[in-house]
């Protein structure tokens, strides 16, 4: 029998954060077999590590398909192991890279995103008319930009933390438009101040509404600020507010690094099922 694990990443409360499935040996597994388990335990993402030594391979499965790379999940995998084996430097091979994550004594965990870029949005007309907004609901100081460190995000500023709180978009195209362009989610932050942002992210590629906390995205953020010279060295990203489980990820920029490291923590929902 299979053991999944279940933990809440980019939280200290079981009840806020992202919920993700883990599991430890899936050696065994054939895709077949790890797609029907995260379908069946329903999280946005489960993680499921197969046999390796020094670089542990790490493959993540929405509830409808595989997607290369996920934050939160890549968190509560690297906490779990940390609680069993001790804290220290794990490194993860994904889809997208390798990817290490350090996990401290508090069980926080840091990972340092595959190298990122930046690339042009194109047209949002379509974009803006399936989440229904209008061209004046963007920050005109934050362009619209697709950017990876992992996976391909589509970033949009609001204008406002009322638009940005008001999502109400429609679902099936807004899946469509992603499966065409490649997007595993959008992020749509609202700038608080240069350091500290509020973010959603709707999932419709993973068959979820919305996550409360994309670590991918977060990563992919990091990078979309850098490119825009607003990089800062440590920025707060909330999320999850909106929807009643409150998520914080910090996004740190070094000058001597390209990549982006993504930190938080992870704490168990459940006991094993």
């Amino acid at each position: 029998m299979t053991t999944v694990l279940r933990y809440a990443a980019f939280t200290s409360d079981p009840a806020g954060g992202n919920p993700a499935g883990v599991v430890l040996d899936a050696s065994g597994l054939d895709d077949v077999a790890m797609q029907a388990i995260a379908t069946e335990v329903g999280y946005s993402e489960t993680a499921f590590v197969t046999d390796g030594a020094d670089v542990l391979p790490v493959r993540y499965f929405s509830p409808k398909a595989e997607v290369p790379f996920c934050g939160h999940a890549t968190v509560a995998t690297a906490v779990a192991l940390a609680e069993r084996s001790g804290p220290g430097e794990f490194v993860f091979s994904t889809q997208a890279g390798l990817v290490p994550v350090t996990v401290d004594d508090g069980l926080r965990a840091t990972l340092t995103s595959v190298e990122p870029s930046v690339e042009p949005a194109g047209d949002l007309t379509d974009v803006l008319d399936i989440l229904r907004w209008e061209a004046t609901d963007l920050d005109p100081d934050l362009p619209a930009r697709i950017a990876y460190a992992g996976a391909r995000h589509l970033v949009l500023s609001a204008a406002t933390r009322q638009r940005l709180a008001e999502l109400d978009y429609d679902f099936d195209r807004l899946l469509a438009y992603m499966l065409e362009r490649d997007l595993t989610t959008l992020q749509l932050v609202w700038r608080e101040s240069p350091t500290t942002f509020h973010v959603r992210d709707p999932f419709p590629v993973g068959g979820v509404v919305e996550d409360p906390a994309t670590g991918a995205a977060a990563a992919a953020f990091g990078a979309y600020l850098r490119e825009f010279g607003l990089g800062q060295p440590t920025i707060t990203l909330h999320q999850g507010d909106d929807l009643g489980r409150p998520s914080l990820i910090t996004v740190e920029l070094r000058a001597d690094d390209n990549r982006v490291r993504v930190c938080g923590n992870a704490v168990p929902i459940t006991a094993p099922a």
